[in-house]
């Protein structure tokens, strides 16, 4: 495993040096991240034998997670570390404190918190790159994980054995430190079984035996299965994947000859529908903006139903796509956030100069009411919501979080309407027998006159026919308050609609 080892990193250097020739006039540095897990504990032996010779140190961080095993974990690792004379670099971290504060999952903060540390240690001291002890087992995990979020070509490819350490997208891929990977060719069972002949001490993490993690529950119970179809799975998988990375780079190819459709952020729905792979076309054009695969499939439906509603709006974290009279067209978030006065994404584009004349043809009385014909993101009033349909047996409990509101499928069909708080709306709250006039629910709220106009009231089903006999309304709900009892999610049920506020 060295001679291979040392062949893959003699061929990363050069690499390496291609990339930054201002390295070549010495060997490269690089950081090792060492856990004390078996992975890293044999990066860091095969680091120590590399035959040229290498100068490297060892960064390790104490995610503070596991009390005492985490000690002994940084421990295990400064022990080596001193016994084979190499520079080691500490550090202790309050991950669920800083997880909590940015409201990240902690695989997310600790991600965050080594990967950056490890970038200023390395303009700090001057090394050229870090190294981490990924290898073929974890690139298969990473292959289920990004098919399971939903990925195109890229989330298929793998990881790479030279990138760029992650980090915010404000800062230019050409100023990020190099990322190292020289161990992604090996299997896991190789690495245990160069460990085992070299005595290579090392530390097992409880936590990769449990399930609680989606990547544990990847490796621990599918990978199982899958080796008892085919014991050389990772193998076959990884060389799959370096299938998928050449197909990704004809993909590239296609799309660049091909994106004429979108020019300053607008799509020309036209142009692209009549080229026949649109939906993947489309799909690269989004992905570039952020905009997640569910959003996307969303998006796709909407074009292929030919119901494409202008005003509709499906939200990226930076970035909102807007149906426009045969345009999509692609806003900063910030273009198209609702004033607590009235003035909607609508206004907003109107300001500006992009809004076609036919874009308002959904919505009657200035904006007063809008249709809403099935999943998807929506703004209307200053109110940001997404609507979802689910299997009810999906649903691990009938009561909902707060802003969210369940409806039976069958008793809020689509199409159903959004419109704002009229005097005279009543309902009959889930849970009781009696009307209730809206207002009075907004006194219970102790809502302010802003509360009020900012409300947004759903009606559909029935309360679409039903006749007011001059004592008002009846209405659905109240978007992420309260849903009128007609409405109820029942034993017979077998969809849900989700409505859900979005901050």
């Amino acid at each position: 495993m060295q001679h291979a080892f040392d062949s893959i990193l003699t061929g990363l250097f050069g690499e390496l040096l291609s990339r930054r020739p201002g390295l070549s006039s010495r060997t490269p540095s690089v950081l090792l991240a060492v856990s004390g897990g078996i992975d890293s504990m044999c990066m860091a032996e095969l680091f120590k034998d590399f035959g040229p010779g290498v100068d490297f140190a060892v960064a390790h961080c104490n995610f503070s997670l596991r009390g005492e095993e985490s000690d002994s974990d940084e421990k295990l690792v400064a022990e080596w570390a001193e016994s084979n004379h190499v520079k080691i670099y500490r550090k202790r971290f309050d991950t669920l404190g800083y997880a909590a504060l940015h409201g990240l999952s902690t695989e997310m903060a600790a991600r965050e918190l080594r990967y950056g540390w490890f970038s200023s240690l390395c303009e700090e001291n001057g090394y050229d790159a870090v190294a981490v002890a990924h290898n073929a087992n974890d690139n298969v995990e990473t292959l289920f994980l990004n098919l399971l979020r939903g990925t195109g070509i890229r989330g298929l490819s793998g990881m790479k054995t030279l990138s760029v350490v992650p980090e915010p997208a404000s800062v230019p891929e050409s100023g990020r430190v190099p990322l190292m990977r020289p161990l992604l060719g090996f299997t896991r069972k190789q690495i245990e079984g160069y460990v085992f002949a070299h005595k290579v001490k090392y530390r097992d993490d409880r936590t990769n035996f449990e399930t609680e993690y989606k990547r544990n529950k990847i490796r621990n119970l599918v990978f199982p299965v899958l080796e008892q179809i085919n014991p050389s799975f990772v193998r076959t998988i990884n060389r799959e994947m370096s299938y998928f990375s050449q197909i990704g780079r004809i993909a590239d190819s296609y799309y660049e000859a091909h994106c004429d459709f979108l020019r300053d952020r607008i799509i020309d729905i036209g142009l692209l529908k009549a080229d026949p792979n649109w939906e993947y076309l489309l799909y690269r054009a989004l992905d570039g903006y952020g905009f997640s695969s569910p959003v996307i499939y969303s998006i796709v439906d909407l074009l292929k139903s030919g119901r494409t509603v202008s005003g509709k709006i499906f939200n990226a974290q930076k970035y909102s796509a807007v149906t426009a009279g045969g345009k999509l067209l692609i806003e900063d978030r910030a273009d198209s956030e609702v004033a607590a006065e009235g003035t909607d994404a609508l206004s907003g584009l109107r300001r500006k100069g992009t809004l076609p004349v036919d874009f308002a043809s959904s919505f009657r009385s200035g904006g007063e009411t809008m249709t809403v014909h099935g999943p998807g993101f929506y703004c209307f009033n200053g109110v940001r919501f997404s609507v979802e349909v689910s299997k009810r047996d999906s649903l691990a409990t009938l009561k909902a979080p707060s802003g969210t509101l369940y409806f039976d499928s069958g008793k809020l069909p689509f199409p159903f309407l959004c419109r704002r708080w009229e005097k005279g709306d009543w309902m009959i709250p889930l849970g009781m027998k009696g009307r209730k006039k809206v207002s009075d629910l907004f006194t219970d709220l102790k809502y302010s006159l802003k509360d009020k106009s900012r409300s947004v009231i759903i009606v559909g089903g029935d309360c679409l026919s039903e006749p007011g006999n001059g004592q008002g309304k009846r209405v659905s709900a109240v978007l992420g308050v309260r849903a009128d009892d007609m409405t109820k999610v029942s034993e017979t049920t077998e969809t849900v609609v989700v409505l859900r506020i979005r901050q």
